[in-house]
């Protein structure tokens, strides 16, 4: 990995070996920010990533800080304690937090100086009253999920006279489909736009889907999230994938023809057949709808998953394939440039889950290992290969580790 990877963590981290004893998420924060600058490309207009959730379960801290270099107008986040976290971070950028709040949430969020979004007179003329600041109109055009409706936006005018917005944007829904739905809500937008009494200074609503089977943008910013992380709805060239699920092989079992693995027996013997027990389980974010149906790579080759994925533990069958105990098998990504990868959207699949379900669902009990190249060679070195261990071995101030306990003490937990 060498010097392409970004700096450690200092006390908070860890070595790299030490987070690779049982299993961990390798994140490529080269290839995220590579993402990003596809889509600003491809948009025009700068962006205001979507890093709510930890950045889709991948480390808000790091990834915010990563994107830092593509200059974005700021960040979006879920929550209050999202957008204090990147704050106490040191990030300066402006920080819309674009769930409704509870007025009980604004003075921690005026403290932080982070953005609200808001669409009901009376809060909007409250927000005013005490104190004011920056805030967004919220424009409902067909997902029915919060802002005013687009034909009540007029209704307003007199509030947002008085209160003036930084910024409106609605939301897609469906862009990735190309069904029209689309074009019904910009008409939607444009009519609500109509009837603001002044054109705010930002306008948005393109996410990623919509940058992506869209053109340059009409707008002033666009929002993207899961493709920043690796997952793409096939308008453009593609992301690069950006996470990889590694575990180790704890366990290895000669098994007889007839003989079960795993909870409710599902999984039966054709043969004789060799299992591995994989170091990772539901409790880590790997799905039990896998049970039967995932796969792994393991020195270049599938192994199906056997049986019920359990808490902590994956059975898979590698009868044909040369490992040890101690072998690193990948989950989620390759095991180099020109291997075969499992992509989320590969493993969504499998298990019937929205990619977006099963990124935000990766358990922080597993460290996340930061990275912009090179992941072929952490797991060799994982593995114990001694042809790449000295090159794949950074300087500790090459590196960046983080665990669950790093994390908690982050948060002052």
């Amino acid at each position: 990995m060498g010097t392409d990877s970004l700096s450690a963590l200092g006390m908070n981290g860890q070595s790299y070996s030490a987070a690779t004893t049982r299993a961990w998420i390798e994140v490529d924060l080269g290839a995220l920010v590579r993402n990003a600058a596809t889509l600003a490309r491809h948009a025009g207009v700068p962006l205001l990533p979507m890093v709510k959730a930890d950045a889709y379960g991948l480390g808000a801290v790091e990834v915010t800080r990563a994107l830092e270099s593509l200059e974005p107008w700021g960040y979006g986040v879920g929550t209050v304690d999202e957008g204090v976290e990147l704050r106490s971070a040191g990030i300066t950028r402006p920080i819309v937090v674009f769930t409704p709040l509870w007025r009980g949430d604004w003075p921690i969020l005026r403290a932080a100086c982070l953005t609200p979004v808001l669409d009901r007179a009376d809060e909007i003329l409250e927000w005013g009253a005490t104190g004011g600041g920056d805030w967004q109109l919220a424009v409902e055009t067909g997902m029915n999920r919060a802002g005013v409706p687009w034909d009540a936006v007029g209704e307003l005018a007199a509030t947002l006279r008085e209160v003036p917005p930084q910024g409106v944007f609605t939301h897609f829904y469906s862009a990735e489909r190309m069904d029209g739905t689309r074009e019904v809500q910009e008409a939607r937008f444009h009519a609500a736009l109509e009837a603001l009494p002044a054109r705010p200074p930002l306008i948005h609503a393109e996410n990623s889907a919509g940058v992506e089977h869209g053109t340059s943008s009409a707008y002033d910013l666009v929002r993207p999230g899961v493709f920043l992380y690796g997952v793409d709805s096939g308008g453009m060239d593609g992301a690069e994938p950006v996470v990889a699920l590694r575990a180790r092989v704890v366990e290895l079992h000669d098994i007889a023809d007839g003989e079960t693995v795993s909870y409710g027996a599902s999984w039966r013997a054709r043969g004789q057949r060799r299992i591995a027990t994989l170091s990772v389980g539901y409790a880590d974010g790997y799905r039990r709808s896998l049970s039967n149906r995932g796969t792994v790579m393991l020195h270049g080759r599938q192994a199906p998953v056997a049986g019920v994925v359990t808490m902590d533990m994956t059975m898979v069958d590698v009868t044909g394939i040369p490992c040890e105990i101690g072998d690193v098998a990948t989950l989620i990504g390759s095991e180099g440039p020109s291997g075969p990868t499992i992509t989320i959207m590969d493993l969504a699949r499998a298990a019937e889950l929205s990619p977006y379900e099963l990124l935000t669902g990766l358990r922080e009990r597993l460290p996340r290992i930061y990275l912009t190249s090179g992941a072929e060679d952490l797991v060799r070195e994982a593995s114990g290969d001694p042809s790449s261990a000295a090159a794949a071995e950074p300087e500790e101030s090459d590196r960046s580790v983080r665990s669950a306990r790093a994390r908690a003490m982050e948060r002052g937990q």
